[in-house]
């Protein structure tokens, strides 16, 4: 017998993309994220957010990615990762393109052109 809906956690699903004149690896990113985390949630809100990159989401040419967060969190993570300033002594800029409570709609942002994310998340309804 599984855990009662109101016991599961909620998740959202949240398109992140970096900015940079670099491009960078997927466990470039990932190593950054983590550090981003830690640094402003400490470990009771890194375990309470309990974020998951979804490596087969990531996309190298736009350097965009997914983050799989508890509910509550993604205004804290938001802030945590535009407060992430370098990867590898490069200046980066992250952005967050779309909140999600699917994986299918944020896959939808994350291919879209960086005008036409949040409307296309909205035409998938």
């Amino acid at each position: 017998m599984g855990l009662l809906p109101s016991l599961r956690q909620k998740k959202r699903y949240v398109v992140f993309e970096i900015i940079s004149k670099q491009n960078f690896t997927f466990a470039e990113i990932k190593e950054e994220v983590e550090r981003a985390l830690l640094q402003f949630l400490g470990d009771l809100g890194w375990s309470q957010s309990s974020p998951q990159l979804v490596k087969e989401k990531f996309n190298p040419q736009t350097q965009r990615f997914i983050l799989k967060i508890n509910h509550r969190f993604v205004d804290e993570v938001k802030v945590a990762l535009a407060l992430s300033k370098k990867i590898k002594n490069t200046p980066i800029i992250t952005r967050s393109i779309v909140v999600s409570g699917t994986l299918k709609k944020a896959s939808v942002a994350l291919t879209a052109t960086k005008k036409d994310a949040k409307d296309a998340v909205k035409e998938k309804k």
